[in-house]
């Protein structure tokens, strides 16, 4: 028996090897003087000319296409980075004659039925795509075939000529004679191929953006990567989306759903994960999530973000995992495009951006099969410089005669507790998790919140030790839980619903991006870079800080050895720090209070208006903001900072000025007032605002408030010096804020009628008391304002355009 057996197994393996002997013979002459590499898709390269030949026998079988980009472009502003992850596609090849097509399925419409022809209904209604053709370069009796890769390889499938043109940064296109294959990063594994070119784009009328990356602007060299990935198997278990999950949905339309179930379908996106014994409460998982970290990070920041990710594994340990999410360092020979790495990389900008997390996910599925998190490296340098400013260190401790500086070790472990928090942000991102920005209310109860610091003040002095949290928070340990559970398919529904019942019980609050980004929202706790359960009195508490380091703020503010004119760009996010929390508390103004509720998941909540005497509250609070006090420079800071110094130039980060070279804090004072003005004076919020007072009689109106905001301002005593100044500018923005609204087609009718009388009222007032001994030094901006309004209402339009000046920026720059 046992020698039939082997017999058997001899001769199997005896027409497996006659086989193999047959393919190469049909390329022997092809393969001659080329390398060859096997794996998941074989293929050839051709040192001599350059070329690699992809081999192709697995026709009509679906598989992953993933587009990357491993050397980026450098600038923020266009948006091209190292690292960055294209588009994931489900592909296959398919035969046609002499030629290869690669067509990329319609993943979004489908037919999730055993009903063939259903399926093919569905195929045949919506298109598909043919990204490429390729020629037949070799072809064996079996079916086996060779084609051309190198062309598609070269091609501009990240479309940088397309963004560098929107961008307006010039016309660029492939220039395939300063392109080619990039072969030390080319390479064939078992479940998946990896290309990568040398990619030139060659071009003219390169914008600022370019020029200020590029060694030569009509020339752009980066790189491209191709991976070709194996499906994974069908053992993955799909996830129901919930809107109060925590995830991001990754939706498709099944056309094959019953008529009394949803067409569009929801599923969350997560790594794949289980428990080696699924009875115990804690057991290791069959196969844990390795995140590697760029081995090109420098200390003590590298430490920080291995800390910062890794916090996440106490949520998983929370769900009875042991060690199931780890944080390694990249080998230095690893790819970090290789799609067998979820990766964490250190990106390097011109100028400082977003950070962000990015993900190869299964469209079939939602199955992520890579994490790849983008890190900003000059994140850490701007926390640093914001608590430098808050502090100015640099006094008393200063040696001058040694040349040591003060001892900053405060402010940069600052500024390193928020690359901490950084990475646990974005690796949570990789992981499937959405923004909540309503954690900062239940005690920073998350990290995939956006997080000002949390500055205070200890008897009397700045306190910068609890700026960020240090650990993950109880809503990351519940959208864990939800995701990652490992929970038979038969009990899901019942231990998900559990779990959201769970932590609302807990009170967890939860708001996503479309809630909390318009600056016309008003959800009541869903806000950015905010601290603290009522908005208004953290924009108060906030205020008291930025004055005391205002106080404090000086020579004291940069060290020894940086010249006087850099004090301005740490003084930018010093005297703009409540911007972020101004628009926190401005959303309490026609404020709702609303969660994402599922019917049948409990009793009824709906929506509720903001309390009118917290409505109040915000208003009272924002109008501060607006005050000579508030937005008024000492003299003896003024007199410390000159023009830049030669060799230092402003930049986008800079105060705007209106002096020439010198420093022009009336100016920084308007464009404060113009960003608090504007978000009151939303048209959106106003029709909101006059619905909400005449449904509950202790919300303000709309002209309430306008009057609140005319009493506040224009209709204040006048200042003496330089406040004077301050407060003429900020009359300016509340009147051209008033007529940008009377002009606009935004602003519906009732709180137009409102306008028109504010505006009749106030010209009316200003020629009553131009020349009134209250409004002293006033009476020639009085009399410009009063005409302004008259001929903006007469003739339909303004005498001069509104100012342009608006704040440096404060957020990273761009988009996440």
């Amino acid at each position: 028996m046992k020698l039939n057996r082997l017999l058997t197994v001899l001769i199997l393996c005896l027409s497996w090897l006659s086989s193999a002997r047959a393919e190469p013979a049909d390329f022997a002459e092809f393969s001659k003087d080329k390398q060859y590499q096997s794996g998941y898709f074989s293929f050839y390269h051709d040192e001599n000319s350059g070329k690699v030949y992809l081999e192709i026998d697995n026709f009509e079988q679906p598989f992953l296409f993933q587009s990357s980009m491993p050397h980026g472009i450098g600038s923020n502003d266009i948006g091209l980075d190292r690292g960055q992850l294209g588009g994931t596609r489900l592909v296959q090849f398919e035969r046609v004659g002499e030629k290869v097509f690669l067509r990329q399925h319609n993943t979004y419409y489908r037919a999730n039925s055993d009903n063939k022809l259903e399926r093919q209904a569905i195929n045949e209604a919506f298109a598909s795509s043919i990204i490429w053709g390729f020629k037949v370069a070799k072809a064996s009796k079996s079916g086996k075939v060779v084609v051309d890769y190198t062309p598609f390889l070269l091609s501009d499938i990240h479309g940088v000529g397309e963004r560098l043109k929107q961008r307006k940064q010039g016309s660029f296109k492939v220039d395939a004679t300063r392109s080619g294959l990039y072969a030390k990063r080319t390479k064939a594994f078992p479940k998946n191929t990896e290309f990568e070119a040398t990619i030139t784009f060659k071009g003219s009328g390169a914008g600022t953006y370019l020029k200020s990356v590029t060694p030569e602007n009509t020339a752009v060299t980066v790189n491209f990567h191709h991976s070709l990935i194996e499906l994974p198997d069908d053992n993955y278990q799909e996830r129901a989306f919930h809107p109060y999950s925590g995830y991001w949905a990754i939706s498709h339309a099944d056309y094959a759903t019953k008529i009394d179930e949803p067409l569009i379908q929801r599923v969350i996106p997560r790594h794949r994960l289980a428990k080696q014994n699924p009875e115990a409460a804690v057991s290791p998982a069959v196969e844990p999530i390795v995140y590697y970290l760029d081995a090109g990070v420098p200390e003590p920041v590298k430490s920080a973000l291995l800390d910062g990710a890794r916090w996440w594994n106490q949520a998983f340990e929370a769900i009875g995992y042991q060690d199931a999410f780890q944080v390694k360092m990249l080998p230095a020979d690893a790819d970090p495009m290789d799609v067998r790495y979820n990766v964490i990389q250190w990106v390097h900008r011109a100028t400082r951006g977003w950070s962000y997390g990015a993900s190869v996910i299964d469209p079939r599925t939602g199955e992520i099969i890579k994490g790849h998190v983008t890190l900003g490296s000059l994140r850490v340098r701007q926390d640093y410089l914001i608590a430098l400013g808050l502090t100015s260190p640099f006094g008393n401790d200063t040696n001058e005669e040694s040349g040591e500086q003060a001892d900053t070790s405060k402010q940069q472990e600052m500024a390193l507790a928020r690359i901490r928090q950084l990475s646990a942000h974005e690796v949570g991102h990789t992981l499937g998790i959405a923004h909540n920005f309503a954690a900062s209310v239940n005690n920073r109860a998350s990290v995939m919140d956006y997080p000002h610091p949390y500055i205070t003040l200890n008897n009397g002095e700045i306190d910068l030790s609890n700026a960020y949290d240090t650990d993950i928070g109880a809503w990351d340990k519940y959208v864990i839980a939800y995701g990652y559970s490992d929970i038979a398919p038969e009990l899901e529904d019942e231990a998900l619903a559990g779990l959201i019942a769970q932590a609302k019980s807990q009170g967890l609050q939860y708001m996503s991006d479309p809630d909390a980004r318009p600056k016309s929202g008003g959800h009541a706790t869903g806000h950015l870079w905010d601290n603290g359960k009522n908005a208004a009195t953290e924009l108060s508490r906030v205020l008291a800080v930025r004055e005391k380091a205002l106080q404090d703020f000086g020579i004291n503010s940069i060290a020894n050895g940086t010249p006087l004119s850099e004090i301005e760009q740490v003084l930018v996010p010093i005297y703009n720090f409540h911007r972020y929390q101004v628009e926190a508390a401005v959303k309490l103004v026609a404020g709702v209070d609303y969660s994402y509720e599922v019917k049948g998941e409990g009793e009824v909540v709906g929506v509720s208006t903001v309390a009118g005497d917290s409505q109040y509250q915000a208003l009272d609070a924002l109008l501060a903001t607006l005050t000579p006090k508030t937005l008024t420079l000492s003299d003896e800071l003024i007199g410390l900072i000159p023009p830049k110094a030669y060799g230092y130039q402003r930049n986008r980060e800079s105060f705007k000025a209106n002096t020439g070279l010198t420093f022009d804090p009336v100016s920084a004072a308007e464009a404060a007032a113009k960003h608090t003005v504007g978000l009151l004076l939303n048209a959106e919020r106003l029709a909101r605002l006059q619905q909400q007072s005449l449904m509950g009689k202790d919300i303000p109106s709309v002209e309430k408030l306008l009057d609140m905001l005319l009493e506040n301002t224009i209709k204040q005593n006048s200042e003496k010096g330089l406040g004077l100044l301050v407060q003429q500018r900020v009359n300016q923005q509340v009147v051209e804020h008033l007529l940008t609204l009377w002009h606009s087609d935004k602003v519906v009718a009732e709180v137009r009628a409102e306008l028109y009388v504010a505006l009749k009222d106030l010209g009316d007032w200003l020629d009553d008391n131009r020349k009134s001994r209250k409004h002293q030094g006033m009476k020639a901006q009085f009399t410009l304002l009063a005409e302004q309004i008259d001929f903006s209402l007469a003739q339909g339009k303004r005498v001069t355009p509104a100012s342009s000046i608006v704040l440096p920026p404060g957020s990273p720059i761009g988009h996440e």
